[in-house]
C-alpha cells in the first residue's frame, strides 16, 4: 500500500524557497500568482498492517518538524 505524507510550513513561517519560486514565476512574465508556499511530499510503500497511529508517529517524530511544519497523511487506494 502506498502512503503519501505532505509536509508544509505553518502559516507565518518564512518560506525562502516559495519566495524564490514566486520571483521566478514573475520573471517568466506570468501575472496573477499572489503567493507561493513550497513543501515536500514523501511517498511510502507500507504493509497493509501499518496502522494510522504508526503513520502519525512517523510523520510527527521524523518526517515533519512540528515546530515549523504541518503534515497531512493520505493512503492511496490499491
Amino acid at each position: 500500500m502506498k502512503v503519501r505524507v505532505f509536509v508544509s510550513l505553518k502559516n507565518g513561517v518564512l518560506d525562502p524557497q516559495g519566495r524564490a519560486i514566486h520571483h521566478a514565476i514573475e520573471g517568466l512574465g506570468i501575472d496573477g500568482v499572489k503567493d507561493v508556499r513550497a513543501g515536500k511530499m514523501i511517498e511510502l510503500e507500507v504493509e497493509p498492517g501499518v496502522t494510522d497511529a504508526q503513520l502519525e508517529e512517523m510523520a510527527s517524530k521524523l518526517l515533519a518538524n512540528m515546530v515549523i511544519e504541518n503534515y497531512r497523511i493520505e493512503r492511496l487506494a490499491a
